[in-house]
């Protein structure tokens, strides 16, 4: 591809610069010339090396200048001709095939393409239309990874993730933000949540031993279509966020397992105050010493039992009894009462959601 367009601006400059050009890669070989019969020969006199670190080389009759485009390649354009002529156009052929080449990757880039689609910067109705320019596969089922570290990242950061995912036709890693990347990986049909959790923390470790970096992933629901990738990639930003309230402890966090949180996260604060107004008639929720909440914790974390959370806290039975007796005179909520439990937890999960920012109280 990027022999077919260093030929078109050969081709059009051919006539105003009225001399042979043409344009070397890094094996010599001429990949693009103003005299057609010359393409696809090596010029083996020298390596494209040996004119990297010079302005403008000049030998046999030619002027070479090196240029390199965003992917990392090198090529090198050659003009006809010694003199101080010559060596201007090498230059400014250099300058403008550099330039479109940097173009046409951002234009045509699969990663770049990918990008867009996820941060919504294409229509709908060109995704397609892209898909199939770059032969991108439209229906293969992908997921969303956002990535995000304690601190910004650097190069080493980007190239162990993409270490860890090197096949470049089917995943694709790039940054959104200093701290954010991203990682759309294509996947199996028959793959599981438990698996893209094993995923996840294979980055999460490896960032951590190899650059001692801590990081969080959130991960979006498998999609499969590429028209949809923007919508895994907001899941794995939600889940994110609402981790950070919720799972504190957690460094994985999955959109399908937010259940009531993701839903707590999107209510409007007024109707959560009111909520909790209503629940806690008698005593504020703020009531409740340290003690007390972490028996309700644990409670909760036993599914109601008595007998075995009693046994995970080392206190008598009826110690524990008492304490939920305390609790339904306090509150007027019987922890012991499913349903009552129930609006118990999520009022818990409400008052954490409004702590999570002071702005909200």
């Amino acid at each position: 591809m990027s022999n077919r367009l260093f030929q078109t601006v050969i081709h059009q400059m051919r006539d105003a610069i009225n001399r042979v050009i043409g344009v070397m890669d890094e094996t010599a070989t001429i990949i693009a010339c103003s005299e057609l019969t010359r393409i696809g020969f090596c010029n083996d006199i020298f390596s494209i090396d040996h004119i990297e670190s010079q302005d403008v080389f000049v030998r046999d009759g030619y002027a070479y200048k090196i240029f390199s485009v965003t992917s990392g390649s090198e090529y090198a354009v050659f003009v006809e001709g010694i003199d101080e002529t010559a060596v201007k156009y090498a230059k400014i052929l250099a300058i403008a095939l550099s330039n479109i080449k940097q173009y046409y990757d951002e234009k045509y880039d699969r990663n770049n393409f990918v990008k867009n689609v996820i941060l919504d910067n294409i229509l709908p109705g060109d995704i397609y239309i892209k898909a199939r320019e770059l032969r991108f596969k439209i229906d293969a089922k992908r997921v969303v990874f956002l990535i995000r570290t304690l601190r910004n990242n650097d190069v080493s950061t980007f190239d162990v993730v993409q270490n860890i995912f090197p096949n470049k036709q089917k995943d694709f890693v790039f940054s959104i933000s200093g701290t954010d990347m991203v990682l759309i990986k294509e996947i199996r049909e028959e793959i599981k949540s438990s698996d893209l959790e094993k995923l996840a923390s294979s980055i999460v470790d490896t960032l951590f031993s190899e650059l001692s970096i801590r990081s969080f992933v959130g991960i979006g629901i498998p999609v499969k279509n590429v028209k949809d990738l923007a919508r895994s990639f907001k899941e794995a930003q939600v889940a994110l966020e609402v981790g950070k309230v919720f799972d504190t402890e957690k460094v994985i966090i999955s959109y399908n397992n937010l259940g009531i949180a993701r839903l707590i996260y999107q209510l409007p604060t007024t109707l959560c105050k009111t909520f909790l107004k209503e629940v806690f008639q008698k005593e504020s929720i703020d009531s409740l010493d340290q003690e007390t909440l972490f028996t309700i914790q644990k409670f909760f974390e036993n599914n109601l039992n008595v007998s075995e959370t009693s046994r995970k806290l080392f206190v008598h039975r009826n110690t524990l009894v008492y304490r939920l007796e305390k609790i339904k005179k306090v509150t007027g909520l019987d922890l012991r009462d499913f349903d009552d439990a129930i609006v118990f937890k999520i009022s818990l999960m409400v008052r954490k959601y409004l702590l999570s920012n002071p702005n909200k109280l």
